[in-house]
């Protein structure tokens, strides 16, 4: 084997290591009894479910009500997200119309800033609509955002897709709703995935923006949950919030696992034009 072969092979198994070991210690620290992180060993000398119990039982915290708030708040800025930006992209990428160059310009420097910079204008514009501690603020911000985020790669997309399939439609007299809902749709599988995936993930995880909106512990979501379990003076539910981790990022990667087929072939079709 060639030294810089086996170079390579020695920097992914470092990098794989180095991704999967944390991960597996808050595993297996969630079937650890007790409350400490620390261990002498990967594996712990007992294991329990216990505090998987706990976690739904508890009277001082609602799992159960962050779980489903933040699966609401996924799903609907995924719906809504994604639907956003495939026909944005749509017409960016067929119609030509005033002003469409300048618009992809202005969301390519916007998506060189990152999003906390706007935090500030968006919660007064969310206390000026009244929609602080709602979670339709944050699904709000989400979907739009995920248009921002995802037009170019969607756009290449869509410039992948025969234009003779737009033109042989609409000369058999389809409008240009037909056509993108019965030709464009279809073929955009992989990239309804994609963006679908990424959208989800993004809302699923996200803390900052959360813990900014949301501030009754009725409405907060996951992430914000967890910190709270843990932020507390005197804290020591460490195996908690480990066992609390290890559902939160279960639909992730039941999703990314079950759908890394359309994952792969939609991020390197949108790529390959701009």
């Amino acid at each position: 084997m060639k030294p810089r072969v086996l170079l390579s092979y020695v920097i992914i198994i470092l990098l794989v290591c180095m991704s999967v070991y944390p991960a597996l210690w808050i595993v297996m620290s969630s079937f650890k009894v007790g409350n400490s992180l620390y261990s002498e060993s990967l594996i712990p000398d007992a294991l329990t479910l216990d505090h998987y119990k706990d976690l739904f039982t508890s009277k001082k915290h609602s799992y159960a009500n962050w779980y489903g708030n933040t699966l609401f708040i996924a799903t609907m800025s995924t719906i809504i997200g994604s639907f956003l930006t495939l026909l944005g992209s749509y017409a960016m990428a067929r119609f030509r119309f005033y002003g469409r160059k300048q618009s992809l310009m202005v969301m390519l420097v916007l998506n060189m800033f990152p999003g906390f910079m706007a935090m500030i204008a968006l919660f007064i514009l969310l206390y000026q609509l009244d929609l602080l501690n709602n979670h339709w603020a944050l699904i709000l911000v989400y979907s739009s955002g995920a248009f921002v985020t995802n037009v170019f790669v969607a756009k290449g997309f869509y410039d992948t897709i025969p234009r003779s399939l737009d033109e042989a439609a609409r000369i058999d007299g389809a409008s240009h709703f037909t056509i993108f809902y019965r030709i464009i749709l279809p073929l955009s599988t992989p990239m309804l995935t994609y963006i679908s995936l990424v959208v989800f993930s993004g809302a699923w995880v996200d803390f900052i923006f959360a813990r900014l909106i949301l501030r009754s512990q009725d409405k907060i979501t996951l992430a914000v949950g967890l910190y709270n379990m843990v932020n507390q003076r005197n804290s020591t539910e460490f195996t908690l919030f480990a066992a609390g981790a290890v559902l939160l990022s279960i639909p992730v990667f039941v999703l990314y696992f079950w759908l890394q087929k359309y994952l792969v072939e939609g991020l390197t079709a949108g790529a390959s034009k701009g």
